[in-house]
């Protein structure tokens, strides 16, 4: 047979001397809100590091997209530069073949 408070309710402990069961409703009712805000705490810290994990991902997103539009600028000179290195090398080297020309020519009687 169990216990029964006077509500109704099944009593899971004995009532120690000296304590109502109002005394110990409240006690496990302040025990349960305890345990309900050390979650609620939990969840919050949670949450937190999930904003900061989820900030750091966007700033890390932002990066990658100036990264690679630097990186895409960077290419584009690269290539002028390269085009530009080819032009004056084949000047140089029709200036080169003009000099030895004129000087070739200069030698000859």
């Amino acid at each position: 047979m169990t216990d029964r408070s006077a509500n109704g309710l099944a009593n899971p402990e004995p009532a120690p001397s000296g304590v109502s069961d109002i005394e110990l409703a409240t006690r496990r009712l302040a025990a349960a809100l305890d345990a309900l805000e050390s979650a609620v705490e939990r969840r919050r810290e949670f949450d937190r590091a999930d904003d900061e994990l989820g900030a750091r991902i966007q700033a890390l997103g932002a990066d990658r997209s100036r990264l690679a539009n630097e990186l895409d600028g960077t290419l584009v000179r690269s290539r002028a530069l390269e085009r530009t290195n080819r032009e004056i090398a084949e000047r140089l080297d029709v200036a080169i073949d003009t000099i030895r020309s004129v000087i070739d020519s200069g030698e000859a009687p």
